[in-house]
């Protein structure tokens, strides 16, 4: 599992001109599943997720999570995190996981946060979404399960 973190002040995901989610402070989640993901990475990154420190304290020192500063998450499927540019011109996407695989997954990650605590927004699975964010920052991590 592939997470690529964004924290952010405000972010928003359309689908067909419609807002689908919608978050101010908090972090911006472009998730990729793999073949090999299973629930127990999912748990991982969850977990990971919503306790990095990542918001600055009062001496701008990187000492807060998620929970501290009352931010939300937005969370948006994207295969093309798997994406292999090694050969050729157009990227290969073998290593994502299929949607039957990829979609609960991605769901059961949402579950996760939230039964975490935190309040989740997130984009349509496998829809063409146009995702827009003011990076805070910027600060942009990349977590993963292996």
């Amino acid at each position: 599992m592939r997470v690529v973190l964004q924290r952010s002040l405000q972010a928003k995901v359309e689908v067909d001109g419609e807002i689908t989610g919608q978050i101010e402070k908090g972090f911006v989640l472009l998730v990729g599943i793999t073949h090999e993901d299973t629930k127990e990475d999912v748990r991982y990154v969850a977990e990971k997720v919503a306790n990095l420190r990542l918001f600055e304290d009062e001496e701008g020192k990187m000492n807060h999570s998620i929970f501290e500063v009352g931010g939300s998450i937005l969370s948006i499927s994207q295969f093309t995190l798997y994406g292999d540019t090694r050969k050729g011109r157009r990227p290969s996407f073998s290593e994502a996981a299929k949607p039957d695989i990829a979609k609960p997954l991605w769901e059961f990650f949402n579950e996760e946060l939230r039964r975490l605590q935190l309040h989740v927004e997130t984009g349509v699975f496998g829809a063409m979404m146009k995702v827009s964010l003011t990076n805070d920052g910027p600060v942009t991590l990349i977590v993963e399960s292996k």
